[in-house]
């Protein structure tokens, strides 16, 4: 299985060194009224990554792979595509870094993480109708003027960075069992996986998707990767069309099992992070708490780690899935 892996626990140990100026450790904490959310007497711990200074676990990626560049790279610029978050974190490391950024992100994106990427000094461009097609634009843009391209997910440091938060689990909690992790590009699973491997083989690392975005669901579950046509969810952090290289493999063979939830499942898990944590989340950092509940009975009697990865979610989004009348 190594031969498949991007990076090492060496590579994570290196990102936090990287990190520490710029980010703090986020919290890891168990709610008793949220475990009456799951069946089996589950425990849940919830990793704050919401606390980090764009709300959202992709600060990290971006900061240790922007860290890593030369000085002739960062005075090139830099340019990523993205849904917002990590849209947000390159504009945050850019300018922590004095460097020019540049972030394409599809029409009719989040308007707030929008505006937070602008507020960070950032250059917004829109192109295309999701993720994938936005970040051709940002590729092509960056051969033709340039700019250094920063991956969301194909960077060994960006997905060395997304694993030190797991890195922090490990410290933080005396026991666990299992992690249940959102996946988009699959860089805070395949983070998670390299750390537990090394660290804590005994815990298992189980991957959650949108089902109206399901593309690396559907390639596990074939054994070869699968392209989708079209995305449809509110978990606009996790809306991929695809798998990606540098984390294709690792999740192939090293996930120890993969669920899809639907966006009510997601709502759900929102609005019981709201009422027991008091936190606010996107669609994307409830999707692992919907995926603990649904794996259900895999999860009897274990403690369980969720990340809260992010809290950028849209006000008229975030009032229809309040207002909603499930519990």
């Amino acid at each position: 299985m190594k031969d498949v892996w991007p990076v090492t626990l060496e590579d994570v140990r290196a990102a936090r060194d990287r990190l520490r100026p710029y980010v703090a450790t986020t919290p890891l904490r168990n709610y008793p009224t949220l475990d009456g959310e799951l069946s089996g007497g589950c425990r849940i711990l919830v990793k704050h990554e919401n606390h980090l200074p764009t709300n959202a676990f992709k600060v990290r990626n971006a900061l240790s792979a922007a860290c890593m560049l030369s000085s002739t790279e960062l005075a090139q610029g830099v340019i990523c595509a993205s849904t917002g978050n990590h849209g947000q974190g390159v504009a945050f490391a850019a300018r922590a870094l004095g460097a020019r950024a540049t972030v394409v992100v599809p029409r009719n994106n989040n308007a707030q993480k929008n505006a937070a990427i602008r507020a960070l000094g950032a250059t917004l461009l829109e192109h295309g109708r999701d993720y994938d097609e936005a970040l051709a634009e940002a590729q092509r843009s960056s051969d033709e003027t340039g700019m250094t391209f920063v991956h969301s997910t194909n960077n060994r440091y960006v997905i060395a960075g997304a694993g030190t938060l797991a890195l922090e689990i490990v410290e933080q909690a005396e026991r666990l069992d299992a992690l249940v992790v959102a996946i988009g590009g699959g860089s805070q699973a395949v983070g998670a996986m390299t750390v537990m491997s090394a660290l804590r083989p005994d815990v298992k690392v189980y991957g959650v998707q949108a089902a109206g975005a399901d593309a690396a669901y559907r390639s596990w579950m074939a054994r070869t990767p699968v392209a989708g046509n079209n995305v449809s969810t509110f978990a606009d952090g996790i809306a991929t069309r695809n798998v990606y290289k540098m984390t294709w493999p690792a999740l192939r063979d090293g996930l120890a099992g993969f669920v899809t939830v639907t966006d009510d499942e997601i709502a759900h898990a929102l609005r019981c992070l709201v009422r027991h944590t008091h936190n606010m989340a996107e669609g994307a950092g409830a999707a692992g708490l919907a995926g603990a509940i649904a794996l259900g009975e895999r999860l009897a009697d274990k403690t369980v780690a969720v990340i809260l990865s992010g809290s950028n979610i849209e006000l008229g989004t975030l009032a229809r899935v309040l207002s909603s009348s499930r519990n």
